[in-house]
């Protein structure tokens, strides 16, 4: 859908992210013919899963992903890049948050304060907040170009999980996931959830982005 082979970005995205990653990841420049929603049969080199640049730069998100990104990618039935740079904003903040708090971010507290919105006939998965549970504000950085600046990401041996337990490649079909209840919470989630809740403050995304 939207090839990106450009040596000067891959160059840009591979310092900017950092030499400490090195021996969990490998960072591939794609082919001109690639698109970012093709399954695995394009490659015949092993294992892979699209990227996009903005969130190294933009977003910070640092790899190998965590248990719970991992969940959240499980639960939603997407692949990495099939999620909106503007939603793994929030699952980072969220992540960012819950370590400022020192409290383990769950899938089941995420899920309590945000939904996963049906999309129509657009192509990523988005996230919105849930009805009168308010925790972090929307992030909207305006991303017009991000869509052709994708990255091939591939296991170095320093960490053979890196592409365990998430879908990797683009998925037709989904899952729109409306916000848990309470009822759906385990009494430690429950509690979490409680404690996030009464602090009555709506974060600012971007400043903890920025932490």
């Amino acid at each position: 859908m939207y090839p990106w082979a450009k040596k000067d970005l891959l160059n840009e995205t591979s310092s900017s992210f950092g030499k400490r990653h090195d021996r969990f990841i490998r960072i591939i420049e794609c082919r001109e013919d690639e698109h970012v929603c093709c399954d695995e049969s394009s490659d015949l080199d092993g294992p892979f899963f699209f990227f996009y640049a903005t969130l190294f730069k933009k977003i910070l998100v640092c790899l190998p992903l965590l248990i719970f990104e991992k969940e959240l990618l499980t639960d939603f039935n997407v692949a990495p890049s099939q999620l909106h740079p503007n939603s793994w904003a929030l699952i980072r903040a969220f992540t960012i948050l819950c370590s400022q708090l020192n409290i383990s971010p769950t899938l089941e507290v995420f899920l309590y304060f945000f939904q996963v919105k049906h999309s129509g006939r657009k192509l990523w998965v988005s996230l919105n907040g849930a009805p009168g549970r308010a925790l972090l504000t929307l992030f909207q950085y305006s991303y017009k170009y991000f869509k052709g600046k994708f990255l091939r990401i591939r296991a170095n041996k320093g960490d053979p999980t890196l592409l365990d337990a998430f879908p990797l490649y683009w998925i037709p079909e989904p899952r729109f996931q409306s916000a848990y209840c309470l009822d759906d919470l385990s009494p430690q989630d429950q509690g979490v959830r409680e404690f996030l809740a009464n602090l009555k403050v709506v974060f600012d995304t971007s400043f903890l982005l920025n932490k």
